[in-house]
């Protein structure tokens, strides 16, 4: 079955990229007051590090470098692969657990608010064709309820300490299945050579600007929040 592909290059309403770059924005600000703290000599190239790397995967969404469908190996994995490798370096180096070691536990569960938001536009990119129902709320993705319930987490953890660690470990694990979810289900989405889902409005959004910044910045955020809040629940 062949995805439709009407909207591959209908560009996204500015007003709905804008709002995504403003939510990107905000996580940038999150990530310096997060890291400041633990590598604070090291804060200005990460910082540098993220602003390059956003302008890059922005500069070849805009120049529809993602929208060559048929490119082999896809070019999508030009946004995806060099953060989940920076995130397994972080993990395999001695430095980088010392890194994680240092992080606030606080921190890295405020990040996930972030998930309101994109949830939010998301459903909206399902309104003008962007994206298929099911990588929204009324579909398959319930991400949004790892968003709602982190300041809760937070709330009930570090402010009023009613809950143990232990809740925060096991929370950490479902909103991580959560966002397994809909990485999944985004892909299985996407007008890729192994698309399974959604071939009447396939997911051709993220492939956009802003949007791109989803899977090649705001997914490996959050993905690594997950882990390393894991990691150190977990000992």
């Amino acid at each position: 079955m062949q995805p439709d592909l009407r909207y591959l290059y209908v560009p996204i309403p500015t007003l709905l990229s804008a709002c995504f770059a403003l939510l990107v924005v905000l996580l940038v600000v999150g990530i310096y007051y997060a890291v400041r703290s633990v590598a604070k000599k090291k804060m200005p190239f990460i910082f540098l590090g993220c602003l390059l790397w956003l302008c890059l995967l922005y500069v070849l969404a805009q120049n529809s470098f993602f929208l060559e469908l048929q490119a082999v190996p896809p070019r999508f994995l030009v946004a995806v692969l060099p953060p989940f490798i920076f995130i397994g370096g972080v993990f395999v180096s001695r430095k980088g657990r010392q890194f994680m070691e240092g992080l606030s536990l606080r921190h890295l569960t405020w990040v996930h608010t972030i998930r309101i938001g994109v949830e939010l536009l998301l459903f909206q990119l399902f309104v003008v064709g962007q994206i298929p129902q099911i990588m929204t709320f009324e579909g398959r993705n319930w991400d949004i309820l790892a968003g709602l319930t982190a300041p809760m987490m937070v709330f009930m953890v570090f402010r009023q300490k009613k809950w143990s660690s232990k809740a925060l470990l096991w929370w950490n694990i479902f909103a991580l299945g959560l966002l397994i979810n809909i990485v999944t289900t985004a892909v299985l989405s996407a007008p890729f050579p192994f698309q399974q889902l959604a071939f009447e409005q396939p997911n051709v959004g993220v492939l956009k600007p802003t949007f791109i910044w989803l899977p090649g910045f705001v997914v490996p955020v959050v993905l690594f929040s997950h882990l390393a809040a894991i990691r150190r629940l977990w000992r």
